[in-house]
């Protein structure tokens, strides 16, 4: 099979959550020889652009810069994103100033196309990550207008500000190249980590009007929607992201993930390997004890997982058309239906919360995802359950506390009533 200089690693929205064999198999060398989280930045990249799926210019874009820098990293410097620093940054801003001759098209062409012979979709030989120009049929010295770099950096500082709500990365070295160059005046380029649609949170009101449109439907119709309800409650209770709930390569949630201490009795849930490269157990509170129970006992299950039990965690309700399990009812959901499922509960509460004269609130909530209700749990435990952040560290796998605190929200008539009975004198008074 031809293959072009640099393989493209995403294929167009429809097929992006599918996997491509060829892709699959050049992460594994690089994750193998060069970069040994490759396959883990794949997938943050991945969900990411899923993200962007309603906006097909914006999923181009970012597809595009995301394939280039990855390159960069994986073929050219062979270096995890999550290490590279602003001088780096500068080094990948020379090599897209002046890219090898090679790696230069001069027709835009599809990244990836459908091979007849093998019934796959496969990279396009034809394809490469920069674009040159002719004039009257004669090739034009290769040049990257300001415009362009600026589009380039402001799309790598979205995709880190991505990675830094994930807790996968902690600094933003495309926002910092940026806050430090000639553009630095431009404030369309400095967006600020609170500004991010990826790392807000639904609010009290949205929240309540999320549970109560995803229970309605669970008592309407059982057979479809017991599932979202505790779907979305597990989620939020212990702070899981998408990957931790549904399958993916050599990951498959089951039942048995929910563990009782023999000795204290405490149920939690542990997740043996999260896309942030951690293992954790998770404390469970009696609400979603409670939740998980009723769970079963619509499955048809005991009450309380069994030691060893394999039962999957989120069946499907019809077999699987495609993939490792075909045909197989009783399988786990992938990331793909589990995000699609919850997003049309979120669109759900939005209209029913439009419908009640919260435009404002409808609109906002339409713009965030399934990924959000992660944030939404930590950020509801801090600032309203007033859990300790220490506790709520050790639940969200948190390596430092800084992380967690950055959810900790208080207004100013909060931080008002705080200060205003304290005393200058602590003594004063005392005998």
């Amino acid at each position: 099979m031809q293959l072009p200089p640099v393989i493209p690693l995403f294929d167009s929205f429809e097929f992006i959550q599918v996997g491509n064999s060829v892709v699959n198999q050049y992460i594994t060398q690089i994750s193998m020889k060069k970069v040994a989280d490759a396959g883990l930045v794949i997938e943050h990249a991945s969900d990411w652009l899923f993200e962007q799926k309603h906006n097909e210019n914006n999923y181009k874009a970012y597809r595009s810069e995301l394939t280039t820098f990855l390159h960069w990293c994986f073929d050219v410097v062979s270096m995890s994103p999550i290490e590279v620093t602003r001088k780096d940054m500068s080094h990948y801003v020379d090599y897209c100033q002046a890219p090898p001759i090679a790696l230069i098209g001069y027709f835009n062409v599809p990244q990836f196309k459908l091979d007849k012979m093998r019934d796959e979709r496969v990279p396009n030989p034809q394809w490469r990550p920069f674009v040159g120009k002719k004039r009257l049929g004669q090739i034009q010295p290769y040049a990257l207008s300001d415009n362009a770099l600026k589009t380039k950096m402001a799309i790598l500082s979205s995709f880190y500000s991505y990675l830094t709500s994930e807790e996968y990365c902690e600094r933003n070295p495309a926002q910092i190249w940026l806050n430090h160059s000639r553009f630095a005046a431009n404030r369309q380029y400095q967006r600020q980590h609170h500004e991010d649609d990826n790392s807000l949170a639904f609010t009290e009101l949205q929240w309540s009007y999320i549970m109560a449109t995803v229970t309605a439907l669970a008592e309407t119709s059982p057979e479809l929607h017991q599932r979202s309800l505790f779907l979305i409650s597990l989620i939020y209770c212990c702070y899981l992201r998408i990957s931790d709930v549904s399958a993916r390569a050599g990951y498959s949630p089951v039942m048995d993930q929910f563990k009782r201490n023999q000795q204290t009795g405490i149920w939690s849930f542990h997740i043996p390997l999260s896309k942030g490269g951690k293992r954790r157990s998770v404390a469970i509170s009696k609400a979603l004890l409670d939740a998980l129970v009723k769970y079963r006992q619509f499955l048809g299950l005991t009450d309380y997982p069994r030691p060893n039990e394999n039962h999957p965690l989120f069946v499907r309700h019809k077999a699987a058309g495609r993939g490792r399990d075909v045909g197989i009812l009783n399988a786990n959901l992938g990331i793909r239906q589990v995000r699609d499922e919850i997003q049309s509960i979120i669109n759900l509460a939005a209209d029913s919360i439009e419908a009640d004269g919260f435009a404002q609130d409808a609109a906002q909530m339409r713009k965030l995802t399934a990924h959000n209700i992660r944030h939404t749990g930590i950020t509801h435990d801090i600032n309203i359950n007033r859990r300790p952040l220490s506790h709520v560290q050790a639940d969200a796998g948190h390596e430092s506390i800084d992380t967690t605190s950055q959810y900790l929200h208080t207004s100013q008539i909060e931080r008002h009533e705080s200060a205003f009975n304290k005393p200058i004198d602590h003594l004063k008074g005392i005998e």
